[in-house]
């Protein structure tokens, strides 16, 4: 994506205007993207949800073999499930925190997207990106959550708060409809 300008008498309007949107990236706003990723994404299910499964069947296999009785057969498979979920939870946390790491030193950003793809500024650093980098995307109360690839574990967490009015919020939308799969 070219933001020097230039002649765009050829392109459509309507698709090719862009959006700003302008915001300091929190935690918040990965853990959100985080759990959304949870809910709605295969690999975001299967991470969150590893763990508790493993616990169940080494519970079901080391029980079985021990011939433990019920009750500590079911205490062991209980507290086994909430201490794996309650590190599962964590683990997002921490991941969000990290990933908040990464994009703290930028300070406040600003995105500026179209149909060719976006560019993001940051205080300290810029970059540019096409929509091909992403191949889905996800909506949240807050959030626009940009999605990788199979190869790519690539996650863009743009804040709605950042919007500089309300309708860019829907025209973002639509750039996204029109270039990502929503999830």
């Amino acid at each position: 994506m070219d933001t020097r300008g230039g002649d765009s008498s050829d392109q459509d309007t309507d698709r090719s205007t862009a959006v700003e949107f302008v915001y300091q990236p929190t935690v918040a706003d990965f853990e959100e993207a985080l759990r959304g990723r949870a809910r709605r994404s295969s690999a975001g299910r299967a991470q969150v949800l590893m763990a508790p499964l493993i616990a169940v069947v080494a519970v079901v296999v080391f029980s079985t073999l021990k011939d433990a009785t019920l009750p500590v057969w079911i205490i062991t498979l209980v507290l086994s499930v909430a201490a794996t979920s309650w590190g599962a939870v964590r683990g997002l946390r921490t991941m969000a925190r990290r990933m908040f790491s990464v994009v703290e030193p930028y300070g406040q950003c600003r995105m500026v997207a179209d149909d060719r793809g976006a560019v993001s500024t940051g205080e300290r650093a810029s970059f540019t990106v096409d929509w091909t980098v992403f191949r889905e995307y996800l909506e949240t109360p807050g959030l626009f959550v940009l999605l990788g690839g199979d190869r790519a574990a690539g996650v863009a967490v743009l804040p709605k708060r950042g919007a500089q009015n309300p309708a860019d919020v829907d025209r973002l939308r639509a750039i996204l409809d029109r270039n990502l799969k929503r999830l």
